[in-house]
């Protein structure tokens, strides 16, 4: 493991970000044929992202916390997840088609979910300590959290004209 920097930092975004966070929650342990599928899915779109600098993907993290997995994702627009959603050439698409078919939500086996959050340059607070980049400052950028900056009430208002 690298080691952390020894400082404290935020981040800075100069244009609107996407926040989604996207999971699943195993309800019946002994489903393994149904929660599987769709636990196995998740890692073949995060590749295929992964490979596609223009997909608008900007940064991930996968969270497990059995029976909860759950993957923090930043997107450069609303628009380009969609897009990606609803591309029949890629792997979400076929996967969402499959878990409608051969899951659904009669059993309860397992359970899906997502939220979407639209994060405005300046209506957004962050502060990372002794963490290598993370979370928005991973997706956006990352400045020192100093001067005018090591107060929550004024990273707030923190934008592109902002300067630490």
């Amino acid at each position: 493991m690298i080691a952390p920097p020894q400082d404290r930092h935020t981040a800075r975004a100069d244009k609107p970000v996407v926040l989604f966070l996207i999971g699943m929650r195993i309800n019946k342990p002994l489903a393994v044929g149904k929660w599987r599928r769709v636990a196995a899915a998740m890692p073949k779109m995060l590749k295929e992202l992964s490979a596609r600098p223009d997909s608008g993907l900007l940064w991930f993290h996968t969270y497990l916390s059995v029976p909860v997995i759950m993957v923090q994702q930043y997107w450069e627009s609303f628009d380009k997840l969609l897009a990606y959603a609803h591309d029949k050439s890629g792997a979400h698409f076929p996967a969402w088609g499959e878990f409608n078919r051969r899951i659904g939500y009669s059993e309860g086996a397992v359970g899906i979910w997502h939220e979407t959050y639209l994060i405005e340059p300046g209506k957004f607070e962050t502060v990372y300590g002794n963490m290598p980049p993370f979370g928005l400052a991973a997706a956006t950028s990352r400045v020192p959290a100093e001067g005018r900056l090591a107060a929550a009430k004024n990273r707030f208002q923190i934008d592109s004209a902002s300067t630490p």
